[in-house]
């Protein structure tokens, strides 16, 4: 099998301070467990104690997460309770447990926004220079405006297509190695109308998976510094969605239920409805174990740039965990260079440690391997604008406000000139918000 190579390296030329506050031992803010000072943790001392792991799952990560638990409870003479929870339960779950006093004591994130005050920092467990051992593309969502390290960005995702190879072949229609946006909904429609299928294309409704559509079009919701919206641009991007969603190309009533909160159209690609299906890395898992037809990942399509929009889980550990120096501990155990290529080698996910980038990595099996070989290639031509977007504290929330946006246009509630205005206010204000 073919290894990924180091170039993933390059994502370090992302601007970012590294620098971390320094902060000296002394009592950590939640529980009341004295902090161990950093390098004089003593697994015997813990010994016994019991961490609640709050978790949401995409497939095969659970097993694997289930196996590095339990190495960890061998280890450390723990134990570690697993609660894994709905995706779009977790943040209103986790924020009711916060407000009871009764929060977990780590748990897995896409985004810290939600929690930001609420995470242990990180520095004094694990030490200054922890957040060095990172990629600098994913240290940016994780250091506060203090620069100190509140999270660890566990593995990196990438947005892309999926595209059922079965029905382009019934269709006779050839997936090329690159494409534009307009090239690939082309192809989508003639397989579609060839085989009769109910949709052309389909996505995720999420506002990750709309900020993808937006990079390739050369704009962004935020950079480092606040709302970087280019109205026009975003119009182009979203109006080829817009118009496939109206004439049945794309799943509209997907887009117009369950509110804003996210939906993945998996299960609409696995039942052979669509061709082409955009998501992402973490889909690969369920889809080699799951897909009754062959599949592969094709390169995400260009208009003004190429590449996807990169993502990316985070483990995190709570101020009012009982046992903070315990929980850091378990961070960083998760995330060492050999746990973190066994997790990320077995759910098909990208590194995020810098040295696991320099080094070539071997997936699960060949179907693994050649799909992670594709995001891999994107991802090295993933503009740099991406990472900062994602890194922004108010990604999140305008994200939602971008589903909402758009399912008003598909709703027939709004033109997309003006939804895209709205955005731009509403980013304005969430920024301002955050900055408070």
């Amino acid at each position: 099998m073919k290894k990924l190579r180091g170039i993933l390296a390059g994502l370090c030329a992302v601007p970012l301070v590294l620098a971390v506050a320094a902060c000296a031992p002394g009592q950590v803010e939640g529980g009341d467990q004295p902090e161990a000072p950093v390098g004089s943790f003593n697994p015997a001392d813990y010994a016994g104690e019991t961490l609640e792991y709050m978790y949401f799952t995409d497939g095969p990560d659970e097993q694997a997460t289930r196996d590095l638990i339990k190495k960890f409870e061998t280890e450390y003479d723990v134990t570690v309770k697993l609660e894994v929870l709905p995706y779009s339960d977790l943040v209103t779950s986790t924020l009711n447990r916060l407000s009871a006093g009764n929060a977990p004591d780590v748990i897995r994130l896409t985004a810290l926004t939600d929690f930001r005050d609420d995470l242990l920092i990180l520095d004094p467990y694990l030490g200054e220079d922890y957040s060095d051992e990172f990629l600098a593309g994913p240290q940016l969502a994780v250091i506060n405006d203090q620069k100190q390290m509140i999270a660890v960005p566990s593995d990196l995702t990438l947005n892309g297509p999926f595209v059922n190879v079965d029905l382009f072949n019934a269709a006779g229609v050839e997936i090329p190695d690159k494409w534009t946006w307009p090239e690939m909904i082309d192809k989508a429609k003639q397989v579609k109308e060839a085989t009769g299928i109910p949709y052309a294309f389909a996505m995720d409704k999420s506002g990750h998976r709309l900020s993808t559509v937006l990079s390739q079009y050369g704009t962004y919701m935020l950079n480092s510094e606040g709302n970087a919206l280019n109205q026009e641009k975003a119009v182009a991007a979203l109006q080829p969605l817009i118009d496939m969603m109206a004439n049945d190309d794309m799943p509209a009533d997907f887009w117009l239920g369950s509110g804003s909160r996210y939906e993945g159209a998996n299960e609409i690609f696995l039942a052979g409805e669509t061709p082409i299906y955009l998501s992402g890395n973490w889909q690969v898992g369920q889809f080699v174990k799951n897909a009754g037809f062959d599949w592969a990942v094709a390169s995400n399509p260009c208009a003004e740039q190429c590449g996807g929009f990169p993502g990316g889980k985070f483990m995190a550990a709570f101020k009012q965990s009982k046992n903070p120096a315990l929980a850091a501990e378990f961070l960083r155990f998760m995330n060492d260079t050999q746990n973190q290529e066994q997790f990320v080698t077995v759910s098909g996910q990208l590194p995020t440690r810098s040295d696991l980038s320099k080094v070539g990595l071997t997936y699960a099996d060949p179907a693994t391997q050649a799909a992670m070989d594709v995001f891999l290639a994107d991802l090295v031509i993933t503009p740099e604008a991406g990472f900062a977007a994602n890194g922004n504290p108010a990604f999140s929330p305008s994200a939602t406000v971008l589903v909402d946006e758009v399912a008003k246009v598909v709703g027939g509630k709004k033109d997309l000139k003006t939804a895209m205005a709205d955005l731009s206010v509403q980013i304005d204000d969430l920024v301002a918000e955050i900055d408070q």
